[in-house]
């Protein structure tokens, strides 16, 4: 099984979504004899935000500059490790309603039209079904469905449609919320999750 691990917490080792996406990582190389795993940190090495010529380049536009050059080639690499992979484990906290940017940023090298989804006379049609995601999400409050802040959650609402946009419809999150509210319910919330990721099978 190839394995992709995606982090995106500026927090480093005091990160709950860091913690419990390594900890969802070793469970699933656990129970899959032959896991190998390829890990990205956008934090301690980012991608940058899209620019035009690498926009125009996904459309088949041949760069002329160095540099654009090697973020093209980086751009291939990234989305042929996503293509690749048959599991994507995400560590992804919730900023200010959102994702990090330097998840959005990466996220944007994996929409490329002919690649991962294209367009019919039908609709959209997905072309990266058949992977697994698992998102390791953390908040600081809570947003689940029926709190008064589900309304707010444009965390695990964008990744469920950006994935299901590109076909992937295998999508589970491991989520601990309520992490704001003091040192009590942060344990307890990341004890939980934490024994969640551990049920998960490969």
């Amino acid at each position: 099984m190839q394995l992709l691990h995606v982090d995106t917490s500026i927090l480093n080792e005091q990160s709950a979504s860091r913690q419990l996406s390594r900890s969802i990582v070793q469970r699933l190389r656990d129970t899959r004899q032959g896991t190998t795993v390829k890990t990205y940190d956008l934090v301690a090495d980012p991608v940058g935000h899209l620019t035009a010529a690498e926009f125009f380049a996904f459309q088949g536009v041949a760069p002329d500059v160095d540099d654009v050059q090697q973020a093209v080639t980086r751009n291939a690499v990234i989305l042929n490790d996503f293509l690749n992979a048959d599991v994507i484990v995400i560590g992804a906290p919730m900023y200010n309603f959102s994702l990090p940017s330097q998840l959005r940023a990466w996220l944007d090298r994996l929409a490329v039209p002919g690649k991962t989804f294209r367009y019919t006379a039908n609709g959209v049609e997905g072309l990266a079904a058949g992977k697994r995601v698992v998102v390791a999400s953390t908040r600081g409050g809570l947003y689940g469905e029926g709190t008064p802040m589900a309304a707010l959650d444009h965390q695990e609402n964008y990744l469920r449609g950006f994935f299901g946009f590109l076909g992937v419809t295998d999508i589970t999150f491991v989520r601990a919320e309520g992490l704001a509210f003091g040192p009590d319910a942060r344990n307890a919330a990341l004890a939980a999750a934490l024994a969640e990721a551990q049920q998960l099978a490969a």
